[in-house]
């Protein structure tokens, strides 16, 4: 009985255990039998015998659907693509597979779903085979596939909840699918399949949606679509028959995503093939001449945009596209009347996207520029006659019809300033309609609206009225880079009728007027000063009679802004181009010309370039000794050079010296460090030169040593001091005069190295010269490396004085402290002896029987009777100056010394009330 209670005890647990183990049985042969049924299936619609069993095979995938209706398995999607490239094939011949894949594809919105977390990288490349197979349906005629195929796709990016779930099964993350898709080729398939839906328009339209999204979803997609001409394709389709009117506008969105997300050079390369430049002209006048809506318009002034963009490409052509000739009266417009039948019926509404309109089409001039055809074209269409006008000022435009639209004062104002932008790069280009329209006096009426005084607030909206709002400064800045850019063309016609105009006067006037607000030192303010200088720079440079017009209010002016410095050098807001435009102006608009000249150094101009070349960069030097350089052939600039002085007492030549120093430095000039010649055979010669010594140069390339001269401050230093002679220069030290030994050589130095650069190019191009020309070359070699070996040892000759000096100094010091030393030693004596004195009485006995025993042997070798009245003096010396003599040792020292009177017993007895007589002839002691 027991036993068998434990053994019907028993059989419920091992009952339990059992079913456990055959739950996951039987869950395992589900999935095997799953698998199973998935490869039966494959194998009914595959195998010969039974191909042809429509009805079978309709009822198996319907099946098969049936059980997958809440998503595909990832494990099974390589068998359901399969089966899916199947029934695609049999749809040509037997259209009742298309619900099959109809049905299919609407599953697809599903979630793909996963029996294991493990799963989802496991199946990752299953399901980007999948995802291209979905993409390949598309070659499936049917509309009902198409459409279900890119209603999936646009599914994957919105959240489709998935139905009831069997236990087990799990949704794979969202953005699981999103990424596999990135590395699947379905992106590049739905784009190539463009040309399968020209016939269906409604498809077309809803497959630029779906890749409307792709492109903007994804950076990847956009490379994606551009390896697959995606830039191209949308661009040749975007102007076929659309009736929902809708084509164009998603094909813009294509074509921004594919600029914004993936890479602009590459989608303005596949835009620039004349097909396409076709396409978009024929898509913006489309847009141009029949939008009404706002929608309409902005979608014209993103077509205007791409091809700007185009435009900007090496070959763009719009010219050879004939679109460039057909903007032309759009861009004129309203300015000039166009007798063109399209600008006849095209009607402006001057809202802020015309607006933008006409300034992409004003920018289009730029780019377009380039092109010589394009310059012809302006031309013929009078653009620059239409830039002119739109440049006029307020006060001067024509007057406007009441009644009639135009555009606003701010509108207005973006536009003129649009204007002189496009004149400052046009109008060079085009200098001989600059002079037919007479652009400088409409530059000059421009500039005069600039500096008066009447109630102007700009708005400083756009770009190109940066810095002038509430002002006109934007206008003043603008008007000054187009002059800037017509003057420095060297254009003689040109400059000579700005000259006629008066420009010379104005301009300077213009800037001393700027300098009376000195609170506006802004960027804008100080890149208006130093356009007007290199303006002044270009008309005054080559013409003495315009140098004289500079005059005295010139020189005002250049003294003003050298006076400022350059503390504010770094300032970044431009200081630093003021600097170097104001020295540019001494050079091309004082020097050469006498009377300005000598006014200039009247008014310690010299001086400031001086203080200036002490106080600035490295990268101003240059420039500036130029200058000086240049005024030195005024007899009276020498004279000012020796007398300057800076701040620290440094004087001129010293200075010079100095800048020579740190040049050698710069370059890497081998030097000792005092300064010394280390190498006499190349004793100017930097590693820069070495290196390029062992190549040749064709003779019209100048070679290492020439450029080296026009590219460092040496020679300008060597020619200034040619100027000022080498000896009798103020304020020099020892290390400037063994500067100054290589400075006065250089010339010799600069021989030596042609020469041997010569006979080094012959050494690398296999030359021997003959034998009277190489020992020639031989010679000049030694001899420059004679003269370093000389300058070298008259450097040493420096320093060895120098530490003679310095010697001789020390030892004048050491004598010096000795002779103080010694006095401060007899005084301490005294002064012990007369406390002796005091405090011992024997030695207060001793002492006065020796002073009465000098006295009397005094008087006994007196030989005048008043001898005693007048005993030897005594003194002590104190050293007041040293002097050196030649002779060597202590007996070439004079020493000067001041001497005070010891009074003997003798006199203190004549004089008892002078104070403390033992004091003063305790000196009497003997040592």
């Amino acid at each position: 009985m027991d036993s068998g209670k434990v053994v019907h005890r028993g059989k419920p647990d091992i009952h339990a255990i059992r079913s456990r183990a055959s739950g996951k049985t039987q869950h395992i042969q589900e999935v095997s039998a799953k698998s199973l049924e998935l490869n039966k299936v494959i194998r009914l619609l595959e195998d010969p015998l039974t191909t042809n069993l429509k009805e079978r095979h309709l009822f198996v995938l319907k099946k098969l659907l049936k059980r997958s209706q809440n998503g595909f398995l990832l494990r099974e999607l390589a068998g359901i693509a399969k089966i899916l490239n199947i029934c695609a094939e049999k749809v040509n011949d037997h259209p009742q597979y298309v619900p099959v894949l109809c049905e299919a594809l609407q599953i697809c919105r599903f979630p793909f779903l996963k029996e294991k977390a493990s799963d989802e990288l496991n199946y990752a490349q299953d399901v980007t085979e999948f995802l291209g197979h979905m993409g390949r349906l598309m070659r499936v005629s049917d509309v009902d596939v198409r459409q279900q195929l890119v209603e999936s796709v646009k599914s994957f990016y919105s959240c489709v909840a998935p139905k009831q779930l069997l236990d087990g099964l799990q949704p794979t993350s969202p953005g699981y699918r999103l990424q596999l898709l990135e590395r699947s080729d379905l992106t590049q398939t739905l784009l190539l399949s463009m040309a399968a839906v020209e016939n269906q328009p409604a498809i077309k339209l809803q497959l630029l949606q779906t890749l409307q999204i792709l492109s903007s979803s994804s950076d990847m997609n956009c490379a994606l679509m551009l390896r697959a001409q995606g830039a191209e394709t949308i661009c040749l389709h975007m102007n076929e028959q659309d009736p929902s009117g809708q084509v164009l506008f998603r094909s813009s969105e294509i074509l921004w995503n594919l600029l914004e997300r993936g890479s602009k050079d590459e989608v303005t390369a596949q835009l620039s093939t004349i097909e396409c430049v076709v396409s978009l002209k024929e898509a913006f006048f489309h847009q141009l001449l029949n939008s009404f809506r706002h929608s309409d318009v902005q979608l014209r002034n993103d077509l205007l945009v791409i091809t700007t963009l185009i435009a900007e490409n090496p070959n763009p052509l719009l010219i050879e596209s004939l679109f460039a000739k057909q903007l032309m009266p759009f861009i004129t417009f309203p300015e000039l009347k166009s007798p063109n039948s399209l600008v006849h019926n095209f009607k402006l509404t001057y809202n802020n996207e015309d607006l933008k309109m006409k300034k992409l089409l004003l920018n289009l001039l730029v780019l377009m520029s380039r092109d010589i055809a394009a310059l012809q074209l302006y031309k013929e269409e009078g653009v620059m006659l239409a830039l002119l006008t739109l440049i006029k000022p307020p006060a001067a435009s024509s007057e406007r019809r009441p009644g009639l639209l135009h555009w606003s004062s701010g509108q207005q104002e973006e536009l003129q300033l649009q204007a002189l932008a496009v004149l400052a790069t046009v109008a060079p280009l085009m200098v001989d309609d600059y002079v037919l329209y007479q652009g400088n006096a409409c530059m000059l009426l421009l500039l005069d609206w600039c500096v008066g005084q009447d109630a102007y607030f700009g708005h400083g909206h756009s770009f190109h009225g940066t810095g002038g709002r509430g002002s006109k400064k934007a206008h003043m800045r603008h008007c000054i880079r187009v002059l800037r850019a017509v003057t420095s063309l060297g254009d003689e016609s040109v400059n000579q009728d700005l000259c006629d105009q008066g420009t010379i006067n104005q301009l300077l006037a213009i800037l001393m007027q700027m300098e009376v607000r000195p609170d506006e030192e802004d960027a804008v303010t100080l890149g208006i000063k130093s356009d007007i200088q290199l303006i002044l720079s270009v008309l005054c440079e080559t013409d003495m009679h315009r140098k004289e017009l500079f005059g005295s209010e010139g020189v005002e002016m250049v003294v003003h802004f050298l006076k400022k410095g350059s503390n504010k050098f770094y300032s970044g807001l431009g200081h630093n181009k003021l600097i170097l435009s104001t020295v540019d102006c001494v050079w091309s608009c004082i020097v050469g010309c006498y009377t300005t000249e000598d006014f200039f150094l009247a008014k310690e101009g010299l001086f400031l370039l001086l203080d200036l070349l002490s106080s600035s960069p490295r990268c101003v030097h240059s420039i500036v000794l130029a200058t000086i350089l240049e005024l030195c052939d005024n007899t009276n600039t020498v004279s000012h050079i020796l007398s300057w002085r800076n701040g620290d007492g440094q004087t001129a030549p010293g200075l010079l010296l100095q800048l020579w120093r740190e040049e050698e430095a710069e370059l890497g000039v081998s030097r000792s460090r005092n300064g010394e010649i280390t190498d006499p055979k190349r004793p100017t010669l930097s590693p820069h030169q070495q290196e390029e010594s062992q190549l040749s140069f064709p003779a019209s390339v100048a070679s290492a040593s020439v450029l080296e001269m026009t590219e460092n401050l040496r020679s300008k230093i060597y020619s200034i001091f040619c100027k000022l002679g080498f000896q009798d220069l103020p304020g020099l030290r020892t290390k400037d005069y063994v500067t100054l030994s290589i400075v006065k050589r250089y010339l010799d130095f600069k021989v030596g190295e042609m020469w041997d650069e010569i006979s080094r190019e012959l050494s690398v191009d296999g030359v021997r010269p003959v034998t009277p020309d190489e020992e020639a070359l031989s010679s000049m070699c030694k001899i420059t490396e004679d003269t370093a070996t000389r300058v070298a040892a008259e450097q040493s000759s420096i320093l060895e004085q120098l530490e003679k000096t310095e010697i001789s100094e020390e030892e004048l010091m050491y004598t010096e402290i000795k002779s103080h030393w010694k006095q401060r030693e007899l005084t301490a004596k005294s002064w012990d002896h007369y406390v002796a004195k005091t405090s011992n009485y024997e030695i207060l006995k001793e002492v006065k029987a020796q002073r009465e025993k000098y006295i009397e042997s005094s008087r006994n070798k007196s030989k005048h009777k008043d001898a005693a009245l007048h005993p030897a003096e005594q003194f002590i010396g104190q050293v007041l100056a040293v002097e050196s003599t030649d002779a060597e040792g202590p007996a070439g020292v004079k020493l000067t010394l001041a001497r005070t009177h010891i009074k003997t017993s003798a006199e203190e007895e004549i004089q008892p009330t002078t104070r403390a007589p033992e004091y003063f002839s305790t000196v009497s002691v003997k040592d």
